[in-house]
C-alpha cells in the first residue's frame, strides 16, 4: 500500500506535491474539471448571442430567463437534501451528469423544429443549472480536502486555474467556427454555427460524466441538512447575499450590454471569455497564495472595492466617449471583472477556517449558495424592468452600490472569527 502511495507521488508534477496529501489521487478529478471545462466555455460562448439572435430574447426577456435558470441554485439545499446520504463525489458525478443532459437538450433546441421554442431553450438551461449548481459547494469541499490542510487556498487555485484552461479552449473553437463559417458565407443570424457549438459541448459533457463514473479521489461523506445555520457563519451568510446581487447583474446582463448596445456577435463575446479565462489561468493561483498568505478579509475587502470602479464604467461608458472608445472600455471591464470574482474564493476559506468538520463546510457552502439566490433570482427578473424602465445606468449603479455594501460588511470580519461561536443548527 505504501510503495503504491509512494509510486503514485512520484508521477505527479511537482506543484500537485507540494499542495496535495501524498495519499490524493487527484487525477481523474482534474481531468473531468478540464471537460467541463471546454464544454462550458462552448456553451457559455454562445449562450447570449443564441438568446439574442436566434430566440430573440430581449433584455426584459432575458432577466425572466436568468430568474428560472437561477432557480436551482436557490433550491440547492433541497436537491442536495434528497442525495444526503450520498458521499460528495458521487454528488458530483450526478451534477455533471445533469450538465450533460442539458447540453445535450440544447443541442435539440438547435436541430429540431419541435424543440426550439423559448420554452424548451430554458427548460434545458435549467437542466444544466441544475447540474452546474450541485457541484459548486461539492468541488470546492473535495478540492480542499484533497490538499494539505494549510494548502486549501491553493488547491482552490489550481483547480480554478485547470477548469479556466478549459474554458480557453472552448471559447477558443467557438471563435475559430462562427470565423470560418464567416468565410464560407454564413452570417451571424445563421444556426448552423450554434448547432456544431451545442453538438460538440453536449459530447464533452458526455465524455466528462463517463470518466466522472470512475471519480474514487474523496472519502467524504456529508450528511446534508435541508437547512444548516450556525451563528458563527452570520456574516458569510451577509456576504453571500451582497456577492449574489451584484454578480448577477454582471452575469446576465454584461454580455447583453454588448451585444444589443455594442452589436458584437457570438465570435467577439467568445473571445472576450477566451481573455476572461485566460486571466482566471494565470490568477488564480497567485489569488490562491495571497489569500492563504495576506488573508481572506483583505482580499474580501479589495475585490468588491475596485468593483465599484468597473461597475460605474460599466454603466457610464458610452455617456462620456464616442461609441468605439467606449465600446474597449466596456470590454477591458468586463475582462476586468472576471478577474475580481476569482477573489469569490476567499469566503471558501473563511468557512473552511472557522468550521469544524468538512461536512460543515459542504453543508454551509450549499446554504449560501441558496442563500445569495434569494436575492440573485430578484436582481434577475428586476434588472430587465430596470434597464427597460431606467437603462443600463442606474441598473450598474445598483450594481456598484452592492460591491460598496459587500466592501464594508467585509471589513467588519476578524480572523478569528467565529471560533469562539457555538454552533446552533435549524
Amino acid at each position: 500500500m505504501t510503495n503504491d502511495t509512494e509510486n503514485s507521488t512520484r508521477k505527479r508534477p511537482r506543484f500537485l506535491d507540494r499542495t496535495y496529501r501524498p495519499d490524493a489521487k487527484v487525477g481523474r478529478f482534474l481531468s473531468v474539471l478540464v471537460l467541463v471545462g471546454v464544454s462550458y466555455g462552448l456553451y457559455r460562448g454562445i449562450q447570449d448571442n443564441y438568446l439574442a439572435e436566434i430566440m430573440r430574447v430581449t433584455p426584459f426577456e432575458r432577466g425572466i430567463v436568468e430568474f428560472f435558470r437561477e432557480i436551482p441554485g436557490l433550491l440547492l439545499i433541497l436537491v442536495l437534501a434528497l442525495m444526503y446520504r450520498f458521499a460528495d463525489s458521487r454528488v458530483f458525478k450526478v451534477g455533471v451528469a445533469l450538465m450533460a443532459g442539458g447540453a445535450t437538450g440544447l443541442l435539440l433546441t438547435s436541430g429540431s423544429a419541435f424543440f426550439m421554442t423559448k420554452i424548451f431553450v430554458v427548460i434545458f438551461m435549467v437542466l444544466y443549472s441544475v447540474g452546474e449548481h450541485v457541484i459548486m459547494p461539492v468541488r470546492a469541499t473535495i478540492a480542499m480536502d484533497l490538499a494539505k490542510r494549510e494548502k486549501a487556498g491553493a488547491s482552490l487555485g489550481i483547480t480554478g486555474s485547470i477548469s479556466q484552461l478549459g474554458n480557453i479552449a472552448g471559447f477558443i473553437l467557438v471563435a475559430a467556427i462562427f470565423s470560418m463559417l464567416g468565410k464560407f458565407g454564413f452570417d451571424r443570424t445563421d444556426i448552423v454555427g450554434y448547432r456544431v457549438v451545442f453538438g460538440a459541448a453536449a459530447a464533452l459533457m458526455v465524455a466528462a460524466a463517463l470518466v466522472a463514473v470512475a471519480l474514487r479521489e474523496t472519502t467524504l461523506k456529508s450528511q446534508r441538512r435541508r437547512f444548516y445555520f450556525a451563528k458563527k457563519f452570520t456574516k458569510f451568510y451577509m456576504l453571500e447575499v451582497f456577492y449574489g446581487a451584484r454578480k448577477q447583474i454582471f452575469l446576465t446582463f454584461a454580455p447583453y450590454v454588448l451585444i444589443i448596445q455594442y452589436g458584437a456577435d457570438a465570435s467577439v463575446i467568445s473571445q472576450l471569455y477566451a481573455i476572461c479565462a485566460a486571466f482566471g489561468m494565470l490568477c488564480s493561483p497567485l489569488v490562491g497564495r495571497i489569500i492563504d498568505k495576506v488573508g481572506y478579509k483583505a482580499v474580501m475587502v479589495a475585490d468588491t472595492l475596485i468593483l465599484i470602479i468597473v461597475c460605474l464604467l460599466y454603466g457610464f461608458a458610452h455617456r462620456i466617449w464616442e461609441h468605439n472608445i467606449a465600446f474597449i472600455i466596456v470590454c477591458c471591464n468586463f475582462v476586468l471583472d472576471s478577474i475580481i470574482s476569482i477573489a469569490s474564493m476567499a469566503s471558501n476559506v473563511y468557512v473552511q477556517r472557522i468550521a469544524s468538520t468538512q461536512e460543515e463546510v459542504t453543508a454551509t457552502l450549499s446554504t449560501g449558495i441558496s442563500v445569495n439566490h434569494v436575492i440573485s433570482i430578484f436582481i434577475a427578473l428586476m434588472g430587465g424592468w430596470i434597464w427597460k424602465v431606467t437603462g443600463i445606468e442606474v441598473l450598474f449603479t445598483l450594481s456598484a452600490i452592492f460591491g460598496l455594501a459587500n466592501s464594508i460588511y467585509a471589513a467588519t470580519i476578524r480572523e478569528d472569527d467565529g471560533r469562539r461561536e457555538t454552533s446552533s443548527t435549524t
